[in-house]
């Protein structure tokens, strides 16, 4: 019609596009101040909420197959009132060799745990996120950890875990890990006897132990971690929900960044503390693992192997920053000597079928790093490979102190 201008074929699209556009982003908005929130953000750190296997009843171990008197189930009080749940399992040697009366009693008895805390070494191990201490893959390390390197396993459950009081929380795991490491040290364990293992969120609670313990001039067996996050707020950039990265569109901006380590409430910064451990430490990451990247363990070998190395020369790090010919030949030359001196410390070893093994002499002694090409996150220490490696790092295996 005359006079009436004519709609552009576009304009509807567009108008479409713009309007879902800005609900995608109000509901961007909305998921990104739903996981702000202190109650939605512990329950995506921590699962705890999440049982495996249901209506778990701690206090009969033998209905996960463990052997009959081989577990004491146990309860742990903590300074702030806490009571966190656990089990001290016997290692295969010293079981088999009190079998005869165990398998008359419902748990072994107190006294019986004394005598193998000072017979055999123990591991006291700090598990992963979700699920507790029954969780069935973790089921399969105590069963494997008890025969093949002949430790005892103490593990316990965090607060808000299993059967455990309380609400999960970063400095609540400290206390929880040196609740656990004094259970021990009060019936008899010689600290040189304990070998501290954590995986996953347990890597993070070892972060808070090994240092304290430090500090405190104690000294455990060792350290290890499987499956490691250099931080929690440096693994929450990788966070997804159904395969979308949440978080990544606000990694584009430097203020985006800055936000997402606000927001985190928990941070457990084992890269700023891994170097306090004061003892031989073992890293172990399977290159097949979904969850916490490999990488992560890298930067923590390379954070402890870095003070052994020529000082090294920095590049302006602002984009567009001119850099002068003498500042670039300095860093070219820092770097050949930094990888030079790398080769030199680092000891390596291809094996065919499994991955890699590295180690060098730290500050505090050995430090190897594992990488199994196998394992995925939840089962890295499954791999025989690996647990050969912390069997003959920390002398385990056949390694009791009287019989």
């Amino acid at each position: 019609m005359a006079g009436t201008r004519a709609e552009h074929p576009n304009q509807g699209f567009l108008a479409r596009a713009h309007k879902l556009a800005f609900y995608l982003a109000m509901l961007y908005g909305t998921v990104i101040l739903v996981l702000a929130h202190p109650f939605i953000q512990r329950h995506v750190t921590y699962q705890h909420a999440f049982t495996e296997p249901w209506h778990s009843k701690h206090d009969i171990p033998e209905i996960y197959g463990l052997a009959p008197g081989k577990t004491l189930d146990t309860k742990i009080q903590t300074p702030d009132n806490e009571t966190l749940g656990a089990w001290f399992i016997l290692t295969d040697p010293y079981y088999h060799k009190t079998r005869s009366s165990s398998l008359l009693a419902t748990q072994p008895s107190i006294e019986t745990i004394e005598a193998a805390i000072q017979a055999y070494p123990t591991i006291l191990y700090f598990h992963g996120a979700a699920g507790s201490r029954s969780t069935t893959w973790r089921l399969q390390h105590y069963t494997t950890w008890s025969a093949r390197m002949q430790a005892n396993i103490f593990v316990v459950d965090y607060r808000g875990f299993g059967d455990s009081t309380g609400t999960p929380s970063e400095d609540g795991l400290a206390v929880d890990a040196y609740a656990a490491w004094n259970w021990l040290m009060t019936r008899g364990a010689d600290p040189q006897n304990v070998l501290v293992v954590g995986h996953s969120l347990g890597t993070g609670v070892c972060g808070k132990l090994g240092p304290r313990l430090a500090r405190e001039g104690v000294r455990p067996r060792g350290i290890v971690l499987l499956a490691p996050f250099s931080s929690a707020s440096t693994l929450v950039e990788t966070f997804d929900v159904m395969g979308f990265p949440v978080l990544q569109p606000l990694q584009s901006f430097s203020w985006g960044r800055k936000l997402i380590k606000k927001l985190a409430h928990d941070v457990y910064d084992t890269l700023s503390s891994v170097r306090e451990f004061n003892v031989p430490t073992l890293i172990a990451h399977s290159t097949d693992d979904m969850v916490v990247p490999h990488i992560h363990s890298r930067t923590l070998v390379d954070h402890l192997l870095n003070p052994l190395l020529p000082p090294a020369v920095e590049l302006p790090s602002a984009p567009g920053t001119p850099v002068s010919d003498e500042l670039f030949a300095a860093f070219t030359e820092a770097q050949t000597k930094r990888r030079a001196a790398r080769a030199q410390l680092v000891r390596k070893v291809d094996v065919p079928n499994f991955g890699i093994i590295e180690e060098f002499d730290g500050t505090f002694g050995k430090v190897t790093y594992v990488e199994a090409s196998y394992g995925t996150h939840s089962k890295v220490g499954l791999q025989e490979g690996v647990q050969d490696v912390i069997i003959s790092m920390f002398n385990l295996g056949n390694t009791h102190r009287s019989d």
